[in-house]
């Protein structure tokens, strides 16, 4: 039910198929529409990498659809960036519409030199309703993929600041019931024009919770549900990379994705093995400890994307302590492929006097974030 987006073509092998980009007066092509998201493309679930053309506008540029096989509903498309003064295509990248699920790192890879914003907040902090208008907001503001806490009462790998939040979110009654019941409602589709649909939230969501409440719902059972809501990957920190198999096995069969983390005390050889098992993408640990916000990024951040990259080539996202643009667009410089923002979104949203001035910081918070990435 979703967009997938298969690994693009190189210039030059798109140049051997002869097809021409220059446009004078009507393009040499089939069909020709203005960029509409793309969701809007088919009636399955979608991918977000809404900023990545929002960028491009901003620079001057705008976004068409081809249709390469002269069928506007089938399964290729090719997205151009046109300059508007020159009509010249200059970035692009191939995707296929299909009715399978897409994977986290197809996203990523297509977002190519743009570097992935993963925010995190906590389902029910201050309620599931504005949890709700957080998610949509986020991405409306081209967040990539949004990391959706789920409440827990022994959160070992958070710090105060998310603690605080499970605690205020679980006080008010929030469990996993609600928050599935609430996801079910932002994966409702609307009729669009043509027949077509879109959901409320277009980018991916990945489950952040801890493996207790997995257990106790049971794997199969809670696997098949959070793949029902629209979920596409799964987060769980306190899970061994010796007990990932069994939770992997679930995962593949919904179509989810079981992302990992690896810390800076994790040992080389084991690195390697959480690398080779992670989907969707690496989860690098900045820091040794728990969330929260942070002065400043280790320098030995960048040594340990460069051993992973060395190791791999799935997208490697780097969380704990990122709290302000600065951090942002330095790991971004040392190489990430995404960022993950937590504790600061989390106590903007679930400390602010009210849901509607919590909504209006975390808008304006993230904005300065996306502002900050290449």
């Amino acid at each position: 039910m979703a967009v997938a987006l298969k690994p693009t073509p190189s210039f030059l092998q798109l140049k051997k198929t002869e097809t021409h980009f220059i446009v004078r007066n009507k393009p040499p092509i089939v069909s020709t529409r203005r960029f509409a998201p793309m969701a809007s493309l088919t009636a399955t679930r979608s991918l977000g990498i809404g900023e990545t053309f929002s960028n491009l506008k901003k620079q001057g540029k705008f976004w068409k659809f081809y249709s390469i096989s002269g069928d506007e509903s089938c399964t290729e498309s090719l997205y151009v960036s046109m300059s508007v003064e020159s009509n010249i295509a200059t970035d692009f990248c191939v995707s296929h519409v299909i009715s399978k699920d897409g994977r986290l790192e197809e996203l990523i890879s297509c977002l190519c030199v743009k570097v992935a914003l993963i925010p995190y907040i906590t389902a029910g902090d201050p309620d599931l309703s504005t949890t709700a208008e957080a998610l949509k907001l986020l991405d409306a503001c081209g967040c990539d993929i949004i990391e959706l806490g789920v409440p827990y009462s022994d959160p070992l790998a958070d710090g105060p600041v998310i603690q605080a939040a499970a605690t205020r979110s679980l006080a008010r009654g929030t469990n996993f019931e609600a928050i599935t019941s609430m996801l079910k409602e932002i994966a409702i589709k609307h009729s669009l024009l043509e027949h077509k649909v879109v959901p409320q939230v277009s980018c991916p969501i990945a489950l952040f919770t801890y493996y207790n409440p997995i257990l106790k719902r049971g794997i199969e059972e809670f696997m098949s549900t959070v793949n029902d809501i629209g979920v596409h990957g799964l987060v769980v920190p306190d899970v061994p990379l010796e007990e990932t198999q069994v939770l992997r096995k679930e995962a593949v069969k919904n179509g989810l994705e079981l992302v990992l983390l690896t810390t800076p005390t994790t040992p080389t050889e084991r690195m390697k093995a959480i690398v080779e098992a992670a989907d969707g993408f690496v989860y690098l640990v900045s820091s040794v400890g728990v969330t929260g916000t942070r002065a400043s990024v280790s320098d030995r951040v960048q040594t340990l994307l460069q051993d992973i990259k060395e190791t791999t080539t799935k997208p490697v996202a780097v969380g704990f302590g990122i709290s302000k643009p600065e951090h942002v667009k330095q790991v971004a410089g040392w190489g990430a492929d995404g960022v993950i923002v937590g504790s600061a979104m989390v106590k903007l949203l679930g400390e602010a006097k009210s849901p509607e001035e919590g909504l209006k910081e975390l808008e304006s918070f993230t904005k300065s974030l996306k502002a900050a990435l290449p």
